[in-house]
């Protein structure tokens, strides 16, 4: 078969699905992106670039499309050029949020699209309005409406739409339903499990940390406000003065992904920093950055207990990943992450506001962590049955491409 994937930042949610069909052989694979520092063996890469980005001072309400038609003619620019050069796919996949897909019927007019929906924009229920310390501005509904243009645009122009969970999905209109079908991207559970042994150093340490130390861990891309950051820093001080030998292990950038910035210079962190001063021992909370994958990895293996924040917003694979490997989970007690955790089940569920809560049920796993010691093969056995690529997701995945491509092209597993 010829696929072609399509995502600016390669390779996305098809990290799994690209390489294992890669792996398969004897399929011609293309990816188009923006991202020419990405290879993945028995893949192409072709780059694209926008052929227009908006004004710094472009109406703020076409924006968003702006940027959106911008990205697509490029896209479809690129995608022209293949097809020129030969190359027609059997199906096209790729991610609808920045408006790449948006002109791929016009190099490729019968070519079936797949396309992933990630989020649908709202004044409630999500990110907008949902933490009081940053109330929705009254231009809020209007900016919301002006993002879905290209979702509003994308659900007409593909073939099949795919959205990873149900909480996603009941996020977009009721009539973009029955065009989507549901289904995570997918974890290698095969690749990810319990290792006692597990351990790892850090710079001001003498000896490298194991399942021996009490760790707590908390990983987010970025350290901020959407990924529950605020609330972590603040539940620190009591985390502490119930376990004075626990250690604090705080993965991820500085940086902002999702939501507004920190006006501090030293963003969010620099900002909870001098919020709470000397009431933390700084000595006993270690920032780590962004790591290599092997060692975020690691961490999450000789974790103690294992803190997960987000408002309402999509789910991060660090949660799901850190399930199969059979962490203690204490998380935000927020509708996309009941999904995954069941309190008392698969792991423990927490107030989102409530830094004192968090402490509380932090400092109970390490105190009695017999007491939770079935929450970890919980968690994994429901990554397995809800979440595993190889079991659970790649068949779902291959049924709906082969179910837009005439029978001698399918693909077989």
């Amino acid at each position: 078969m010829k696929i072609l994937f399509v995502h600016q930042n390669m390779p996305g949610q098809y990290r799994e699905l690209a390489p294992w069909l890669a792996a398969q052989g004897g399929h011609e694979i293309v990816f188009l992106t923006q991202r020419g520092d990405v290879h993945l063996r028995g893949i192409k890469t072709v780059t694209y670039k926008p052929f227009h980005t908006p004004a710094k001072d472009a109406f703020g309400l076409s924006k968003d499309w702006e940027m959106a038609a911008g990205t697509g003619l490029g896209a479809a620019l690129a995608a022209r050029q293949l097809k020129e050069a030969g190359f027609t796919p059997d199906i096209i996949i790729g991610h609808t949020g920045w408006g790449e897909l948006l002109y791929m019927k016009d190099p490729y007019p019968d070519v079936p699209i797949i396309g992933f929906f990630e989020y649908f924009y709202r004044t409630s229920g999500g990110l907008v309005g949902f933490d009081p310390e940053n109330p929705p501005n009254e231009q809020a509904y209007f900016f919301a409406e002006a993002r879905n243009t290209v979702p509003y645009a994308s659900i007409e122009l593909v073939d099949q739409g795919h959205v990873p969970t149900a909480w996603q999905r009941d996020r977009f209109p009721a009539s973009f339903h029955d065009r989507m079908y549901l289904c995570h991207d997918g974890i290698r559970a095969d690749r990810l499990g319990p290792d006692p042994r597990a351990s790892i150093g850090l710079g001001r340490l003498e000896t490298p940390l194991s399942r021996d130390d009490e760790v707590v861990t908390y990983i987010a891309r970025n350290m901020e406000r959407a990924r529950g950051f605020h609330v972590m820093m603040r539940a620190l001080p009591r985390i502490q003065a119930q376990r004075p030998n626990a250690r604090i292990l705080m993965i991820g950038g500085n940086e902002t992904s999702y939501g507004a910035e920190s006006k501090h210079p030293g963003g969010l962190r620099g900002e909870m920093e001098d919020e709470l001063g000397s009431s933390v021992d700084w000595s006993r909370v270690h920032f780590i950055g962004k790591v290599p994958y092997d060692d975020l990895c690691r961490i999450i293996q000789l974790s103690s207990c294992h803190i997960y924040l987000t408002m309402p917003f999509v789910l991060s694979w660090s949660l799901l990943e850190s399930m199969a490997m059979q962490a203690t989970v204490v998380a935000a007690d927020v509708a996309p992450v009941r999904e995954a955790i069941t309190h008392g089940e698969t792991g423990l569920l927490v107030d989102f506001f409530s830094p004192e809560k968090l402490a509380d049920q932090v400092s109970e796993v390490l105190a009695n962590p017999g007491d939770y010691a079935h929450l970890g093969p919980n968690a994994r056995a429901h990554v397995l049955e809800k979440y595993d690529f190889l079991t659970r997701c790649l068949p779902e995945h291959i049924a709906q491409i082969n179910a837009l491509v005439p029978e001698a092209r399918r693909i077989k597993i």
